[in-house]
């Protein structure tokens, strides 16, 4: 990327105490960038079903924790959870956008960024677990795919949803609950057709 590096008395790494000013370097965002785009950019595709506004998200989330990087502070949280902060974020201002501007059917819009390659089985099993996904509620979606897209620990979870922690293992619970019984009843529906 062709970011100047901000200046900085001291050097620091990606996993280093962001809370002093410049400690999110140009080393370490380019270094947050190698680990974290496809994640970032994964998660955006899940969350607002299509690769190019997925792309500008992206973008616009590395650009917004950029701008910030003086901001961060470890105590709140690593770089990659304000990262993906900034991405959902950025993603439900979309979602806003959208449904003013026409009404959005997400289960129609989602579509995946893998090649084609995959054995059928695992097309099928991609196919239920996106339908599944897209049946939850946003803010449960939104929650397995921050916590699975987004490798955030229930704690970033917390910090990022501004909910506690104890309420994101309650959340994420019964998510993932409602996720494998509609995965398990299209599967069942499809084994008795």
């Amino acid at each position: 990327m062709g970011i100047s590096s901000p200046t900085s008395d001291q050097p620091s790494r990606h996993g280093a105490a962001p809370s002093q000013r410049g400690a999110l370097d140009a080393d370490a965002f380019d270094a947050l960038f190698s680990e974290c785009a496809g994640d970032v950019h994964g998660y955006l595709i899940s969350l607002l079903g299509d690769s190019a506004s997925a792309e500008d998200m992206t973008a616009l989330a590395f650009e917004r924790l950029y701008r910030s990087r003086a901001r961060l502070d470890s105590s709140r949280g690593t770089p990659r959870a304000w990262l993906f902060a900034i991405a959902r974020n950025a993603a439900l201002d979309e979602l806003r956008r959208r449904r003013r501007s026409r009404a959005h059917d997400f289960a129609d819009g989602v579509a995946s960024d893998h090649s084609a390659v995959d054995p059928l089985a695992d097309v099928e099993r991609r196919a239920v677990l996106r339908d599944a996904l897209a049946s939850l509620p946003l803010r449960d979606r939104e929650l397995v795919l921050l916590k699975f897209h987004g490798q955030l620990s229930n704690g970033e979870l917390a910090r990022a949803l501004a909910i506690s922690e104890s309420n994101v293992g309650t959340r994420l619970h019964r998510a993932l609950a409602q996720l494998r019984e509609r995965c398990s009843e299209t599967t069942r529906s499809e084994e008795v057709a």
